[in-house]
């Protein structure tokens, strides 16, 4: 299996991880539709990627999704993989940090991949098919210091990726959810700092970390295996996820309830309890 043929659209795009996925997807023969904040960036990875579109915009714009969202469907007639990759990091002490940090890292790395998943989530649904991918982080699994609100926000993006798996497996949606240790990217010179500027400078792990596109590789060959919550890290990050991992059982436990009706009921029990 491959993802050839299919339409893949992977914000945060114009670098990192999800440059590397933008090459890796291409590689395989999906037609892209890339977006991120810089365009000229963008425009650099669509040209080593075939066919694609170029979709830049900013990911907490939440009003102009819906324009967005017909503009992405509408150019090969259906989206069947969105990637959610954009996000922030962050590096600073809680005691030290203002709430604009947090506000601005919750907004850009849960929110806008939960209200981008929404407006595409009706038709997907209405098609009977399509991949939903989360990139979360180590972090989203485990407390790791100095990234009090990455981890909240990517704890909470795990959280929403398995109850939409849940609530979505017998609609014919695959969900995945991608949890990278360090990766050689510009993820930590970009961190926040307590006062919301960008840190500046990488960390050892990070520099030291897996190739982009080899994470990127083994990304792909998890999701065509069927891999609900997919681990991409090396040695203690790499024990961390699987101490953290959730079970493939749990999982299906979870989406066997709503095969079985569980939401009816309890709309059921809601419409009983409100007759007078």
């Amino acid at each position: 299996m491959t993802f050839a043929g299919q339409t893949i659209w992977i914000t945060g795009a114009s670098s990192g991880i999800g440059k590397a996925l933008a090459l890796a997807f291409a590689a395989q023969g999906a037609r892209l539709v890339l977006s991120g904040r810089n365009e000229a960036a963008l425009g650099e990875v669509a040209a080593a990627c075939g066919e694609t579109l170029v979709l830049p915009f900013e990911t907490t714009d939440y009003h102009a999704l819906p324009a967005l969202a017909d503009i992405a469907w509408d150019w090969r007639g259906g989206v069947d993989c969105l990637v959610n990759n954009a996000g922030i990091s962050q590096r600073s002490l809680a005691v030290d940090t203002a709430f604009a940090v947090y506000e601005r890292i919750v907004a850009v790395d849960l929110l806008a991949p939960i209200a981008l998943t929404q407006t595409l989530l009706p038709r997907m649904v209405a098609n009977g098919r399509g991949r939903l991918a989360f990139v979360s982080s180590i972090a989203g699994k485990v407390g790791v210091p100095l990234r009090t609100g990455y981890c909240a926000a990517k704890h909470g993006l795990i959280g929403y990726a398995d109850a939409l798996r849940a609530e979505t497996a017998h609609l014919g949606l695959s969900v995945h959810v991608l949890v990278p240790g360090s990766i050689r990217t510009d993820v930590s010179r970009n961190a926040l700092t307590a006062d919301g500027s960008a840190r500046g400078a990488s960390d050892k792990a990070i520099d030291n970390g897996i190739d982009p596109d080899a994470a990127a590789a083994d990304m792909l060959a998890a999701m065509l295996a069927g891999e609900r919550e997919i681990v991409i890290a090396e040695a203690t990050e790499a024990q961390m996820g699987e101490m953290r991992r959730t079970p493939d059982a749990l999982f299906d436990q979870m989406a066997a309830l709503m095969a079985q009706g569980y939401a009816e009921r309890m709309n059921a029990e809601r419409n009983r309890d409100a007759t007078p």
